[in-house]
């Protein structure tokens, strides 16, 4: 599109605006005739709520470079996914084999969670009568990186509507929620239907075989069944590598069995100034002390995982997703420079401590981030009133 289509298109949009503005004809359906206007074109307003951006960048861009941010994520949970499912079959693993098996399996649980929350956003934004945010955009796409590859459809939509009702909009919508949504609707899924959530992890198969289904325990579930200080070797023994492990080639939830991909998403949002690096330096160092904790004080008996090594605590499971996504989120995480690193180091810290302590929650990165949702407008309090009296002391 040359410049003068594109200035003819804003041309016939602004004169068909007051149409949709309050009191006009199609009136109740302004916040989808913004939502096209914003999709576009740059708003012509400044945000009146949190989150705020100070520079050039709009909350549409902001979102945006997240949603790039996870494309590492999302292209490897496709061929991750295809990949499960052919080597389980042992038919050949090509690449375009791998992704167009993944995408079978991915994409409808992708679509399912934008369409069913995309319902609820636009409702409330009707219904409330504001602009449609972008906010959703993220969410979308971060609930499914989040669940397994088998997880039913309905309970996909049933989970992104938790996330977005109760999670966001009860509590005013976007800039307004205490918890993260996605983390949220994810929360919901694994209390309601545990059995699909966690433990074994299904790679479809073709339905001509004998089998319907093959099934397969995850490192963190074989750790959590050994007891004893040669986990790593229990661990390896099922095969599972520790490289394979950073880089993804394992069974778990689709998004989020890669750190590497994860790791390449968080350069992403940290050279462009979206994530906090704070909050993931902090976390990761927390992730790496409640590890060594965790093995000081496990004993013989003590169930495997709590013997893991840092260096497999780290790769395995969400921690890595989590640190990069989830915990920084803007909104639901601490916002003063001081809070951050609090905030991210007890993630990490509770994040280990969760996963090893009752390893009937893996996740514990789930937990350990939501947990500190709702601690951290109290950690920012403390901060600022610390900052206050010491300014008042030098005054």
């Amino acid at each position: 599109m040359d410049f003068e289509e594109t200035r003819d298109l804003h041309k016939k949009l602004e004169e068909l605006k007051p149409l949709f503005k309050p009191g006009g004809k199609f009136g109740w359906a302004y916040p989808l005739f913004e939502a096209n206007e914003s999709f576009l074109f740059v708003p012509g307003v400044t945000a009146r709520r949190a989150p705020h951006v100070r520079d050039r960048m709009d909350i549409k861009r902001l979102m945006s470079l997240v949603i790039v941010a996870l494309m590492p994520c999302f292209l490897w949970a496709m061929y991750n996914t295809g990949w499960q499912k052919l080597a389980a079959l042992g038919e050949a693993t090509t690449w375009y084999a791998c992704f167009l098996q993944g995408a079978w399996h991915m994409l409808p649980i992708v679509i399912v969670s934008y369409v069913a929350g995309g319902v609820w956003e636009v409702l409330f934004a009707v219904v409330r009568k504001h602009e449609i945010n972008e906010g959703f955009l993220v969410t979308g796409m971060l609930f499914p990186l989040t669940c397994p590859p088998d997880l039913p459809l309905w309970m996909v939509a049933a989970g992104i509507s938790f996330g977005v009702v109760v999670g966001k909009e009860v509590f005013g919508g976007t800039g307004m929620n205490v918890l993260n949504p996605a983390l949220t609707a994810r929360a919901f899924v694994f209390f309601a239907y545990p059995a699909h959530m966690s433990g074994e992890v299904w790679t479809a198969v073709d339905p001509a075989r004998t089998v319907d289904a093959w099934s397969g325990a995850t490192p963190l579930a074989v750790a959590a069944e050994h007891e004893g200080q040669a986990v790593v070797a229990a661990v390896e023994q099922a095969g599972f590598r520790l490289q394979d492990a950073f880089f993804g080639l394992v069974p778990g939830s689709l998004g989020e069995v890669s750190a590497f991909a994860c790791l390449l998403g968080a350069l992403i949002l940290v050279l462009t100034g979206v994530g906090s690096w704070k909050i993931m330096l902090s976390m990761l160092l927390g992730g790496i002390g409640g590890s060594f904790f965790i093995n000081a004080v496990a004993g013989p008996s003590s169930s495997g995982i709590m013997a893991l090594p840092w260096t497999w605590q780290l790769s395995l499971g969400g921690f890595a997703f989590g640190l990069v996504f989830m915990a920084t989120d803007p909104v639901s995480a601490a916002a003063t420079s001081t809070g951050q690193w609090i905030y991210g180091f007890l993630a990490g810290f509770l994040s280990i401590l969760v996963r090893t302590v009752n390893p009937a929650y893996p996740e514990g990165v789930m937990l350990a981030i939501l947990f500190m949702n709702v601690f951290a407008p109290l950690i920012d309090h403390f901060v600022v009133k610390a900052n206050m009296r010491r300014r008042l002391a030098r005054v």
